[in-house]
């Protein structure tokens, strides 16, 4: 974020600066004073950037991550457009996961208070559908859900969004991510034409493109640079020789001991040949690349988001759109030539108010390459020395959870509730013991603690999801 001063003194990012104050945008006075009372007195960024433009009606495709702040830009957005005299769905936002969706209903619920009865209704998987289809024919003005669900009852027939004027995608890299893509394909082609869009991701992978090209107008793509806050990232260089450079990484995770790594590698050879001798090391590695199939890359980055796996190896382009939480470590196993996703490898890392590491080894003819980062960071390269680097345990660093896969998907219904039910309700497990739920079309995975990931395949085998019986193996 650039800071302009004025003569008066003033900079462009303070409160006080007219273009990023809420009572500047076309908002009725009651909004406005709500907003003051929750504690928003300047927008964010992404704010500033995103809500004149879709305050103007605009279909907008805005680059921003979970904390950013984008909530409320989407929200004031939508109830810009509401009328709430009118009983009838006028917005719909879709999420990835039901957890993200109850946070988004909260935030659109604070920031309506200022526009009397209007009311929020979540259709999320793991409920049942009887009480949500009550709450829908109690009148709903805005509707925030998972695709899936909100498929479900446009099937069935107890929503109605033929009055809709606004649809929202939340973080619709995830939605991608989690196998989405034609659902929410299906929900917007039954939206009515005329009605403003507002897409919102962290990451922009290519599914993004062909999303907005299939049902947005002229979209404004609105992106906020975030200069990621270097005291939350530690960057480390390490001076290598090629030959040693695949060893070090053994070096420094065995160091460091970092929960999940990301390795990144600038040739998909790379890629594999670190496998190897990350996995003859004892590690629980696994990598993507280019040409893995939908379903291998699906796995591995389940695998890897859901911490049954320590290292994800992976070149720039099969990296792209991963947004995985909580990354301990990057890793730069080759020094990429482009400054600019050097920046953005290594802001995957520190995320979230945790302090995050960037570890990158460098070969003398990869300075120059060094020289247009440390230009791009305005920072100059600390050098650490791989003979500092020792084991800080003999015991091998190994991944917290297991991956269970179960054969059946979305096409048999099942919704991470079903599995969360069989787990804790039958088989009486704890929540703690149990990790991410990923239901793709035809395979579901469950995380469970490392230590009972057998014996819990076991036990799903001889008991049933959903009424059938089910086929499960630790990946």
């Amino acid at each position: 974020m650039s800071t302009h001063c004025h003569s008066d003194g003033s900079t462009d990012n303070g409160p006080m600066n007219s273009n990023t104050r809420f009572d500047q945008l076309p908002l009725p006075p009651e909004t406005v004073a709500n907003l003051t009372q929750l504690g928003y007195t300047a927008m964010t960024p992404i704010q500033a950037a995103s809500l004149p433009p879709a305050l103007a009606g605009k279909d907008i495709i805005a680059q921003a991550k979970t904390g950013s702040g984008k909530t409320a830009a989407f929200a004031l957005a939508l109830l810009a457009n509401l009328n709430a005299r009118r009983f009838a769905v006028q917005a719909l936002v879709l999420c990835p996961t039901r957890e993200l969706a109850d946070q988004v209903a909260t935030e659109v619920r604070r920031l309506a208070r200022a526009t009397a009865n209007t009311k929020v209704v979540t259709l999320c998987g793991g409920v049942p559908l009887r009480g949500q289809t009550a709450s829908l024919e109690q009148g709903a003005h805005i509707v925030v859900g998972t695709p899936g669900r909100v498929m479900d009852h446009l099937e069935r027939g107890s929503l109605d969004i033929s009055a809709l004027n606004t649809l929202v995608l939340d973080e619709a890299d995830r939605m991608l991510d989690m196998g989405f893509f034609d659902d929410i394909v299906v929900v917007a082609k039954k939206c009515p034409k005329e009605r403003q869009t507002l897409l919102f991701s962290a990451t922009y992978p290519e599914g993004i493109a062909k999303l907005s090209q299939q049902f947005m107008r002229e979209p404004l793509t609105v992106k906020v640079e975030l200069q990621h806050a270097g005291s939350q990232i530690a960057q480390r260089w390490y001076e290598v020789k090629d030959s040693e450079r695949l060893h070090a990484v053994g070096q420094l995770l065995a160091h460091f001991r970092p929960e999940s790594t990301l390795a990144f590698c600038n040739t998909k050879q790379q890629c594999r040949d670190l496998l190897a001798v990350l996995q003859a090391q004892g590690y629980q590695a696994l990598a993507l690349y280019g040409e893995l199939e939908q379903r291998e890359r699906d796995q591995v980055l389940v695998q890897f988001a859901n911490r049954s796996i320590s290292v994800l190896v992976a070149t720039d382009v099969a990296a792209r759109g991963l947004d995985i939480a909580n990354l301990n470590a990057v890793i730069n196993v080759d020094v990429t030539p482009d400054a600019e996703v050097h920046i953005h490898r290594i802001g995957r890392t520190g995320r979230a108010g945790e302090e995050g590491l960037a570890l990158s080894l460098a070969s003398m003819n990869e300075m120059g390459y060094v020289g247009k980062i440390e230009q791009m960071q305005n920072t100059e390269s600390v050098w650490h020395k791989l003979a500092d680097l020792s084991p800080a345990s003999k015991a091998p660093l190994v991944p917290p959870m297991a991956t269970l896969h179960i054969q059946g998907g979305r096409k048999e219904k099942i919704r991470p509730g079903d599995v969360l039910g069989a787990l804790t309700a039958n088989l009486g497990y704890s929540r703690e013991q149990v990790g991410k739920i990923t239901v793709n079309e035809f395979s579901t995975y469950v995380a469970v603690a490392r230590s009972i990931g057998q014996e819990v395949a076991n036990r799903l085998n001889a008991t049933q999801i959903k009424g059938k019986g089910v086929k499960v193996r630790v990946l």
